[in-house]
């Protein structure tokens, strides 16, 4: 687990949908999944997880609306600005506790370093990656032993 702690802030390409977490990014990861990609129409997605007692959407008048969601599946938001239409944030009843924010809506997604890859299984066969992190070929790296 990652314990960086920090203040972040991100925001949609309008900048009508704005958010802010305070405290630590607990994981950081690109993800191969074909919900995900298909979601972002992207061969790849980069992920980080916050805990949700310190994630807030920045809604009042200065600052922007709360995002739309769309149910992609039984208890998964998908979180997305009903303006321009950018991904926000994924949150899972199965994942209780967090939220997961795409990496390239944070204000500076250079400061993003992820650690792993999840879903490595579904990776677009066409897609080359030159890295040494962990891929596992299911979701989260529950199982070390998963890694692929």
């Amino acid at each position: 687990m990652i314990t960086t702690t920090s203040s972040s802030s991100g925001h949609c390409l309008c900048r009508n949908v704005r958010y802010r977490f305070e405290g630590p990014r607990t994981w950081a990861c690109f993800c191969h999944c074909e919900d995900c990609r298909r979601n972002c129409a992207a061969p790849i997605v980069a992920y980080i997880g916050v805990p949700l007692d310190g994630f807030r959407w920045q809604v009042n008048e200065q600052e922007g609306t709360e995002p739309a969601f769309y149910p992609s599946s039984q208890g998964v938001k998908r979180f997305f600005c009903n303006q321009c239409g950018t991904p926000m944030a994924f949150q899972a009843e199965h994942y209780p506790g967090e939220i997961h924010l795409y990496a390239a809506t944070l204000e500076n997604p250079q400061d993003f370093e992820p650690t792993f890859h999840v879903h490595y299984r579904e990776k677009l066969s066409w897609l080359h990656l030159d890295d040494s992190l962990h891929r596992y070929p299911g979701s989260a790296p529950a199982d070390p032993d998963q890694r692929i």
